[in-house]
């Protein structure tokens, strides 16, 4: 069966498949996938996407002509009893499973007709606001997790310090990299960076900031690594 480059079917193929329901499966795998590229998304939403919709096919042992909001309310009834997900996560694979299900019902796709003729059934949307979790505010870290105090940070800053100089005066390899790993700690607290964007520094995105000349070549970072929105390139920022 022939997807397009948008996720459509453009005909259903005349050979008797052998195992439909997986092959069906993977075809809509592939078609959400060339819906997800054609939308500009990162490679790694859309195979974290995909790899939500294989666990929830494996954990329901049903494919998706057949899922109802049953399923949905046992997996992640399972996922927050059981396996003790975050909140964030639980949303996250949400979201990824409500886009795949509004992808394979949607009949501009024509996921509805293949289904129908293959299992006499189509896909439906089983994901909505009444059994999902929803996102009400910005910040989702758990109670029990706060920042560190100045002096924990300190202690923090020198123990990395103190590696270096301990690895150096054993003459064993590695100083080099004790010291990096002391320097993007102190970087990514003094610049609040994200990890993308620590590790896409170089020597020239740093500069002097006419508001904080104490702090020479050094007062301002440039952030080329920023993190995207919905498909768009990467946000660069000043920090």
């Amino acid at each position: 069966m022939a997807v397009d480059g948008s996720g459509r079917v453009l005909q259903l193929s005349a050979v008797r498949l052998l195992h439909p329901e997986e092959q069906t499966l993977e075809d809509m795998l592939t078609g959400w996938r060339n819906q997800q590229l054609s939308r500009n998304l990162q490679f790694d939403t859309i195979d974290k996407g995909i790899g939500c919709v294989r666990r929830f096919v494996n954990h329901v042992n049903e494919f998706p002509w057949n899922w109802s909001p049953a399923h949905v309310e046992e997996y992640f009834g399972d996922l927050r009893s059981i396996h003790h997900l975050k909140h964030s996560t639980i949303r996250g694979y949400q979201s990824a499973l409500r886009r795949f299900t509004s992808y394979v019902s949607n009949s501009d796709y024509g996921w509805d007709q293949v289904c129908e003729e293959r299992f006499g059934t189509h896909p439906s949307q089983v994901f909505f606001d009444w059994n999902t979790a929803a996102h009400t505010q910005e910040y989702e870290g758990r109670p029990s997790k706060r920042p560190f105090t100045k002096a924990e940070l300190q202690m923090l800053f020198d123990h990395a310090d103190d590696q270096v100089e301990l690895i150096a005066a054993s003459g064993k390899k590695g100083w080099k990299a004790a010291y990096r790993d002391a320097v993007m700690l102190k970087v990514t607290y003094s610049y609040g960076l994200r990890f993308n964007e620590l590790r896409h520094l170089q020597t020239i995105d740093f500069a002097t900031n006419p508001q904080a000349r104490r702090f020479g070549k050094t007062g301002v970072c440039k952030v080329r690594f920023g993190k995207s929105r919905k498909g768009s390139l990467t946000n660069p920022a000043a920090s």
